[in-house]
């Protein structure tokens, strides 16, 4: 059933937000919708406010008027999400829930991937990915919290370094 979900964006009003996602996890435990609604998320980031000379971290709401939902759409998971109280509905056209794209879910780090890697610096590695997809050249350095690898390769004669993502690249057999 994983396959089929997706994550979608819903409005509420403002300041509703944290009531809509608590609502809905409530009618999602209360109704056994857990195979149709999986999770249920108001993206935020913690930021420091100063006031009165005063430092203090703040949670602070990165899409205010916005809830993410991961869910399988069908009429039913539609109607409960679009009848929580303080919902407006689902963005898209004329209201006809759009899902997020991979790169839409990676670009707001709403889900986690877990990125293995086969590699290590000083290994020799072809880049499957991208422009220079095809060319090999050596592990420089690994940085998995930034995704990013930096590999030497040798290009009209030449070393050049380049950044990739890490799946960009595969350990050569």
């Amino acid at each position: 059933m994983d396959e089929q979900s997706k994550w979608y964006v819903v409005h509420t009003f403002s300041g509703y937000e944290n009531k809509v996602a608590t609502n809905l996890e409530k009618i999602v435990e209360n109704r056994h919708l857990q195979d149709w609604i999986q999770e249920v998320r108001v993206p935020t980031e913690t930021v420091v406010e100063v006031k009165d000379n005063q430092r203090k971290e703040v949670e602070r709401k990165i899409f205010p008027g916005y809830v993410l939902v991961k869910m399988v759409l069908t009429d039913d998971s539609w109607f409960v999400v679009r009848n929580v109280r303080g919902c407006t509905g689902f963005v898209g056209p004329n209201g006809k829930p759009v899902p997020l794209t991979e790169k839409e879910i990676a670009a707001l780090g709403v889900e986690k991937k877990e990125i293995v890697i086969d590699y290590k610096v000083g290994d020799t590695v072809k880049i499957v990915d991208g422009p220079l997809e095809n060319f090999s050249g050596i592990v420089e350095e690994i940085d998995v919290e930034k995704n990013m690898v930096r590999v030497t390769i040798s290009m009209f004669g030449r070393e050049t370094s380049v950044e990739l993502e890490l799946e960009q690249a595969e350990l050569m057999d």
